[in-house]
């Protein structure tokens, strides 16, 4: 397959050039041949990730939506002649398959699916799209998987053609026949369609838009291709988790490719990581002035409402109505992508300066070695389908949980991974599917606090809450689909996830920590294909700063490690002795109060949470094991301020002795070497205290089995959510951190 490297060296020539973008060219430099052999080298290096699809497969693709398009236009025919129109109209009533997104882009990768788009003309209706278009769709013998989400926000029609995964919408338009030039990009289009058509019109005019708006289309393609693969890798790649999702990117390219329209995709890389780390946010990206078309759409105006004026990273689609596409964003994944853009920049520079090669670009860095404290989330359901329903409900409401914690008031940064994971069962003689993610968590460092408590349970309680009642209201609760949380330190992922995701695995200490035997019996091998990433991954990870998202991108096609029960009540009710590192100092703040203004977009500042919030935790601890301590270096900032509501002291607490390990001084060293920080010598312990706590300790595996079978199980047991629910905590996990 060729891969174009256009220089563009015919349009300088012809003066004045086309103006694009809303501001004027930051450069009009040509290529020079050093920049097209960079840009030859990264074709060599993106090559292997199978970024390219081959001709043959293209063309596969290509004749699929043929088939497709020739069943739309037979099919509004037949429902044409049953509403007995005239022979003349039939005739030319026309019915088009318009694709958008990654497809319609040029830049979507092997096996990808396609978005399409059903237009049809006003004698149509959405209800024959939905009966008698999935019926001839039935027929086919290529089709697949069909299935209709008729009352999604966007309906959709999805199914599987010829081993090709598509989703088709549909649009009715004001027309009495669809032409075969149709400009979906014109506005007038829009009049008197109802609001899901409009919707679904959306994708394809932003889409077009888009190709309309860049210099070149080769060049922006080839870049797009590359930041696309290195969001991926770098886990910032996902709308719903509150990173950004494919259109976004490809707004962000084509923004770059406004302001160096001469330039080919190696500079292009780099002037993308040079832009957007400087970008003031929260002044939006634009790609065209937003036009006004009087129909009276709501469309992203901060001027106008009072919601927009808190958008963190605006980036504003070009087709009307406008809209901000990155509107779930928060404080903690803009900063991890700011961060990531910084550290992208500093890559392309050495590679430019040919200190580096473009691989180095594309490594992977490790998540799980980022942070010391993690969150783990656990979602089960009994059957395959059911949970398929359920992670998808619970992967949606995530973002509202990382948004509590980070509001948090000791709480720098809330960092959720966006990859999923098959979780350990919890019985392994009970037939169960188990999704998990991960969230890293930094904390504020404090001053003149001897015993401050943090305690999460209250925003883990109102998470779990949001999505039991939602799972309710929406009829989609079954028995048995539960959600829980537990906190882990990170030497204890090991015990909890793939053993491939874990690269550069130190050594493990396992004191405090009472594992049962491992047992083959106990492997859940359910795999999530929910928010899949694939990406093959032919260079090795490196470990970046802790502000990077990052993660192994490594596909999730390997069983979980055998754990059990037992091991992973251990992991929430050990004793937590690991300093906090605080990673801020790097992204030049350590929450909203460092967001940049303008004029018209107000300064944002959350207000704190209460201090107090609570870890839901899986299962109940019956006899946890001792607790050790240890030694840390943390940096002091400013005192903190405001608290709302503190946690009442443990009725037993006494003061902690200090005890170093060595394990855990490496682990200590080892941190402070990926943040990168000042190391100003304080002690710092985190403690994990448990309501359940007695004083014998039980040290054999076999005891520890035998305990779960008297445990009780928290609020995910509860199979209907009360109209208030009240909070009760079997098992809270309290952070108490004394310096």
């Amino acid at each position: 397959m060729p891969f174009p490297v256009t220089t563009q060296g015919s349009q300088q020539t012809q003066p004045p050039q086309k103006h694009y973008g809303i501001t004027s060219p930051i450069s009009l430099a040509a290529p020079k041949e050093t920049d097209c052999l960079l840009t030859q080298k990264l074709i060599e290096t993106l090559k292997p990730f199978g970024v390219f699809e081959e001709e043959e497969e293209l063309q596969r693709r290509i004749l699929i939506l043929g088939k497709l398009n020739n069943l739309v236009k037979e099919w509004i025919r037949e429902i044409s002649e049953s509403k007995n129109l005239p022979q003349s109209v039939i005739e030319n009533v026309g019915g088009k398959i318009f694709t958008f997104g990654s497809y319609r882009l040029g830049v979507h990768t092997k096996g990808a699916d396609i978005d399409a788009l059903c237009v049809a003309p006003r004698h149509v209706d959405r209800s024959d799209f939905f009966t008698s278009f999935y019926d001839k769709l039935k027929l086919q013998e290529e089709v697949k998987d069909l299935r209709a989400v008729e009352e999604a926000f966007v309906p959709v029609i999805k199914l599987c053609f010829d081993g090709i995964e598509i989703d088709i919408l549909f649009a009715r338009l004001a027309l009495q026949t669809i032409p075969e030039d149709l400009d979906l990009r014109d506005d007038s289009l829009l009049k008197n369609l109802d609001i899901r058509c409009i919707r679904s019109l959306n994708g394809c005019r932003v889409t077009d838009e888009i190709l309309h708006l860049v210099p070149n289309i080769d060049n922006f393609r080839l870049t797009l291709r590359a930041i696309k693969l290195w969001a991926k890798r770098h886990n910032i790649y996902s709308n719903i988790l509150g990173f950004l999702g494919g259109v976004s990117w490809a707004m962000l390219v084509a923004r770059t490719c406004q302001l160096y329209p001469n330039a080919i995709a190696s500079t292009l890389v780099h002037k993308f990581f040079l832009v957007f780390s400087k970008w003031e946010w929260p002044n939006p990206v634009l790609l065209k002035q937003p036009e006004e078309c009087n129909l009276n759409l709501p469309v992203w105006d901060p001027r106008v409402n009072p919601s927009d004026r808190y958008h963190l990273m605006p980036i504003i689609t070009p087709a009307y109505p406008q809209q901000n596409s990155t509107y779930n964003v928060s404080v903690s994944t803009r900063m991890v992508m700011v961060e990531e853009f910084k550290q992208g920049l500093a890559i392309t520079d050495e590679i430019l300066l040919s200190k580096a090669e473009w691989s180095k670009l594309f490594e992977a860095p490790n998540f799980f070695q980022k942070y010391k404290h993690y969150i783990v989330l656990l979602a089960s359901a009994p059957t395959e389908k059911q949970r398929l329903e359920w992670v998808g409900l619970v992967e949606s409401k995530i973002r509202i949980l990382v948004g509590s914690l980070e509001k948090n008031e000791f709480i720098t940064l809330a960092h959720v991974n966006p990859q999923s994971f098959p979780a350990p069962k919890e019985n392994p003689d009970k037939e169960e599917f188990r999704t998990m993610w991960v969230i890293g968590l930094v904390f504020k460092k404090t001053e003149n606090s001897e015993n401050l408590s943090v305690d999460l349970t209250y925003d883990i309680q109102s998470f779990t809450d949001t999505v039991y009642r939602q799972a309710i209201n929406s009829k989609m609760f079954e028995v048995d689909m539960k959600i829980a949380a537990m906190h882990v330190k990170r030497k204890q992922l090991h015990q909890l996830l793939p053993s491939h995701v874990l690269q550069k695995k130190k050594k493990h200490s396992t004191e405090g920590v009472r594992l049962a035997p491992l047992n083959d019996s106990s492997l859940d091998l359910s795999m999530d294909s929910d928010n899949s990433m694939s990406v093959p991954s032919p260079t090795s990870a490196v470990r970046t700063s802790p502000l990077n998202s990052s993660g192994s991108s490594q596909g999730r096609n390997s069983p979980a490690p055998a754990v059990t029960a037992a091991s992973v009540t251990n992991i929430q009710a050990t004793e937590v002795s690991v300093p906090q590192v605080n990673s801020s100092e790097s992204s030049g703040g350590t929450s909203s109060e460092s967001i940049p203004q303008t004029a018209t977009q107000p300064a944002i500042s959350p207000p704190p949470k209460p201090t107090v919030s609570r870890v839901v935790s899986s299962t109940r601890l019956v006899n946890p094991p001792p607790r050790p301590s240890g030694n840390a270096a943390t940096k002091i900032p400013n005192p903190i301020v405001g608290v709302k509501r503190t946690s009442s002291p443990h009725k037993e607490e006494s003061p902690k002795k200090t005890k170093t390990e060595e394990d855990e001084t490496s682990e200590d060293a080892n941190c402070l070497a990926l943040s990168g920080h000042d190391k100003t010598e304080t002690k710092e312990q985190l403690d994990t205290e448990t309501s359940t706590a007695q004083s014998e300790t039980i040290h054999t595996a076999a005891a520890l089995l035998a305990s779960q079978k008297t445990s009780s199980t928290d609020l995910s047991d509860i199979p209907a959510l009360p109209a208030n629910p009240i909070p009760v905590i079997k098992n809270s996990i309290k952070l108490r951190l004394n310096r």
